[in-house]
């Protein structure tokens, strides 16, 4: 078996990971030996975002979850934000 180029040969000499699951975005970016998170630059404080990658912000704003929280916000506010009332 051929083993000196990077094709065929080489791919049965890879088995270490260099990316694991992100604590912060869950993604498998965060790079084990750097200690930080391709995807969302973690542990920066700052989100890492570009403005070259629009498509990559749109995928991951606010409105692309669940929203838990934000989306009885309008109605609550509607009501003036009133807690057990019947």
């Amino acid at each position: 078996m051929g083993k000196k180029g990077k094709g065929t040969g080489s791919f049965g000499k890879r088995r270490n990971k260099t990316h694991t699951t992100c604590r912060r975005c869950g993604r498998k970016s965060y790079h084990i030996q750097k200690s930080t998170c391709s995807a969302c630059g973690f542990p920066a404080p700052r989100k890492r975002t570009y403005q070259w990658g629009q498509k990559a912000i749109r995928r991951k704003t606010t409105g692309t979850g669940r929203m838990r929280y934000l989306k009885d916000l309008p109605r609550r506010f509607k009501n003036g934000f009133q807690e057990g009332t019947e």
